[in-house]
């Protein structure tokens, strides 16, 4: 779990905090930045939700106090970082003919990490997204990021004993 986001600093609630008081916490802050609300502020609602999200259920919270206390221990994390892009923002972000920008994952562990960060962090999960039914519509992009992918895709489907 990234140190950038604590569940509970923006509860404003200690990590032994009851249940009732996580929810209380919640619906105080939600009540005074809710983005219909006086003091509106949809950014900090959102991490509001977030973080409300991953303390909600007890199994919920047992699971981000195991994942918060993690250390990365040989090759790869340990959990998944946070988007080291502006995140989910950037997802409703349009391309220049007003369609929806396809360089933005929109779903997943990965959730709000454009695709040039995933390639640099994860290019394994790039590699499996190209191939699976949820990735098709960033398959152009990850073949431009990681060319040698392009390459494997395209042997596929070459004749046995074809050269070029």
């Amino acid at each position: 779990m990234s140190t950038d986001f604590d569940a509970y600093r923006i509860l404003q609630v200690v990590s032994d905090a009851d249940d009732i008081v996580v929810e209380a916490a919640f619906r105080v802050l939600a009540r005074r930045y809710h983005p219909d609300g006086h003091k509106g502020d949809a950014a900090r609602m959102a991490e509001i939700n977030r973080a409300y999200d991953l303390l909600r259920t007890p199994i919920r919270r047992r699971r981000y106090d195991r994942e918060r206390h993690l250390t990365p221990v040989g090759p790869g994390p340990a959990s998944v970082p946070p988007p080291p892009t502006n995140g989910y923002a950037e997802a409703a972000a349009t391309s220049g003919n007003g369609h929806m920008a396809f360089n933005v994952v929109d779903f997943g562990r990965y959730l709000g990490w454009t695709l040039k960060d995933l390639a640099k962090h994860d290019p394994d999960y790039l590699r499996w997204l190209s191939r699976s039914s949820g990735g098709v519509r960033y398959r152009n992009q990850i073949h431009e990021l990681l060319p040698d992918e392009r390459e494997a895709a395209t042997a596929k489907l070459r004749p046995a004993g074809h050269r070029d």
